[in-house]
């Protein structure tokens, strides 16, 4: 799924395209994470996702280089989880969302974490994402997760690790970023300009159990 086209470089210009599963508990805010990344956009009152959500978006690390996710959003209640390795495989990346607020969530994203080094490619790259940073930053009794704490889990199981807000924006970015500088970067073609990445959301209705991107924010 890694790098379509030409494996080789071609002059000083790098384009490489990769799959991107995001899981966790329902309700985490998967869907706002990504409405936030590829349309800069939050919304407070989001439907909970159906199956699963499809978008695009690309990512310039220098003015050279192009990282182009293929985006794949999944529902995170319990009666879609069987299909979550339909989803999962051949990812090459994955973020991995619990909510700061809730700490049962994140024994949930442990719980995926865990099912991804076991079942998913093995060179998989895999980030967690503490979301709702804003809700703590106005009420700092709200938290039910240490940042140490989920850090320093992170650490031991070889993940990136970031507290985010899809409400402010807050290492959405970064965090799209730092999995970008950590994909096999090598492995990208040259970029030919007629058909190149177009940010923006790419719907794919034929694919099953999928819906668009209107929904969602679990």
């Amino acid at each position: 799924m890694a790098a379509r086209g030409p494996g080789s470089r071609a002059g000083n210009s790098r384009f490489a395209q990769f799959k991107l599963v995001l899981l966790g508990e329902s309700a985490v805010g998967k869907s706002s994470l990504v409405l936030r990344f590829v349309k800069d956009q939050f919304d407070d009152y989001r439907e909970s996702t159906i199956g699963a959500a499809f978008l695009t978006q690309t990512i310039s690390l220098d003015d050279s280089t192009t990282v182009k996710f293929e985006i794949w959003d999944t529902a995170g209640q319990e009666r879609y989880k069987s299909l979550a390795p339909m989803y999962y495989r051949n990812a090459n990346c994955a973020v991995v969302v619990y909510d700061i607020t809730q700490a049962s969530s994140l024994d949930k994203a442990k719980a995926w974490v865990k099912e991804l080094q076991r079942q998913a490619n093995e060179n998989i790259i895999i980030a967690l994402a503490g979301n709702k940073l804003d809700l703590v930053t106005e009420q700092p009794d709200k938290r039910a997760i240490p940042a140490a704490d989920a850090e320093a889990y992170a650490r031991e199981a070889g993940l990136l690790f970031f507290e985010t807000s899809a409400k402010t924006s807050e290492n959405v970015k970064e965090l799209f970023t730092a999995i970008a500088k950590k994909l096999p970067l090598d492995q990208a073609g040259p970029r030919n300009p007629r058909s190149g990445p177009r940010a923006g959301v790419d719907l794919r209705p034929e694919a099953p159990g999928t819906q668009g991107a209107g929904a969602c924010s679990c």
